[in-house]
């Protein structure tokens, strides 16, 4: 009924509900001149651990733990350094049975100290965290357990507990409404 002069509908490209262009009008440059390299991205400066070594019996409940079931501390301390990722009880049971095997938990224990510090940019080198566990090794847990603490972790809910405590808490503060005193008085 209203065909155009000389055009065929049988021609035109059928209809893939893709958008297409026709015209190659535009272009765009790519010059490189104009755009300024991005610097790299400082390092943060390493700091010290929040509390030393030696310092079990700033925390008597801890270190009473750690003396008598290592595998407990280990384990907290392990579920929060791998983000959640192995559960406390996992970590515990495989430290006990290396333990009972070999009688040397600080094989294992030894690869969450460089791993800490890496997360929380804490000073110290690998050498020293090997031989802080293979010789202190009560105290190496028990300091690592004392840094996530003033961290804000507590370490007795775990990864996920202190994660949903965390997004509870921030739930709460933008849901509440600040408080208004009652009307105008007299």
């Amino acid at each position: 009924m209203y065909q155009q002069q000389g055009s065929d509908p049988t021609k035109q490209s059928p209809a893939t509900g893709f958008p297409v262009s026709y015209s190659n009008s535009t272009t765009y440059s790519t010059n490189e001149a104009s755009y300024a390299p991005v610097p790299p991205p400082q390092p943060k400066p390493l700091v010290d651990w929040s509390t030393g070594l030696c310092d079990c019996f700033s925390e008597c409940g801890n270190c009473c733990m750690t003396c008598w079931c290592p595998c407990v501390t280990f384990g907290r301390v392990a579920e929060i350094v791998d983000k959640g990722s192995t559960s406390c009880g996992a970590s515990g049971a495989l430290y006990t049975l290396i333990c009972c095997v070999i009688g040397c938990g600080c094989l294992y224990s030894c690869f969450y100290r460089p791993k800490m510090r890496r997360q929380y940019g804490l000073k110290g080198n690998g050498c020293s965290d090997c031989l802080t566990h293979c010789f202190c090794e009560p105290c190496a847990l028990c300091q690592e357990y004392r840094e996530l603490q003033h961290r804000g972790f507590d370490m007795i809910i775990g990864w996920h507990g202190n994660v949903e405590q965390r997004s509870r808490g921030v739930a709460m503060t933008a849901t509440t409404a600040p408080s208004v005193e009652n009307g105008m008085s007299r």
